[in-house]
């Protein structure tokens, strides 16, 4: 049995800002802000401290009691989040304990235990912006000019659509309307 953690470091981009550790991970796209407590345990996973090693160096680096149920805490939350490459087997004791319990059983303030949030990043195509000028349509919501109209030069295809059939007939995103121009649909 690995009783030694150790912290993913592959395909991860790590930074630290005001006390907190980002880190975003270009497998996954999900950015994880780790609190102090669960960046220094996640730093401490190098394969070679035991979990009982992890809270005595915390203990020593903050001048407090860190308990080796604090560092499973963390140990759980990393592993959840796939920022460990290798997780020690949890102890009978944490088997199914929320955070909310681990916080009663310890008798901690909640801001000394470890947390971690994460978002998911989207993925390029819903970053991508309204169709430009002159990109077949079906729609005025999809265009930047909220203008899809009938205009007699074939439109082109936006980029990475499938269904998109080029047509000299067919809608394509046009400027905004104007006086004489073209009629939005």
């Amino acid at each position: 049995m690995k009783v030694s953690p150790v912290a993913r470091t592959e395909s991860l981009i790590v930074k630290e800002v005001d006390g907190e550790t980002l880190v975003y991970d270009l497998t996954t796209d999900k950015a994880h802000c780790l609190n102090d407590t669960a960046a220094r345990v996640w730093k401490n996973c190098d394969g070679r401290k035991s979990v009982s090693e992890i809270s005595e160096t915390l203990s020593a680096e903050s001048n407090t009691d860190v308990k080796d149920e604090v560092v499973w805490l963390a140990l759980d939350q990393l592993e959840k989040f796939k920022l460990l490459a290798e997780a020690p087997a949890k102890p009978g004791f944490l088997a199914g304990m929320t955070r909310r319990q681990m916080v009663a059983r310890l008798g901690i303030a909640a801001v000394a235990l470890p947390a971690i949030v994460s978002i998911i990043a989207p993925d390029a195509h819903a970053q991508t912006s309204l169709f430009g000028l002159g990109i077949c349509c079906n729609n005025p919501n999809q265009c930047g000019s909220n203008c899809c109209a009938n205009i007699p030069t074939s439109c082109t295809c936006a980029p990475g659509d499938p269904g998109c059939s080029p047509s000299p007939s067919g809608k394509q995103c046009a400027p905004f309307p104007s006086v004489g121009g073209p009629v939005c649909q």
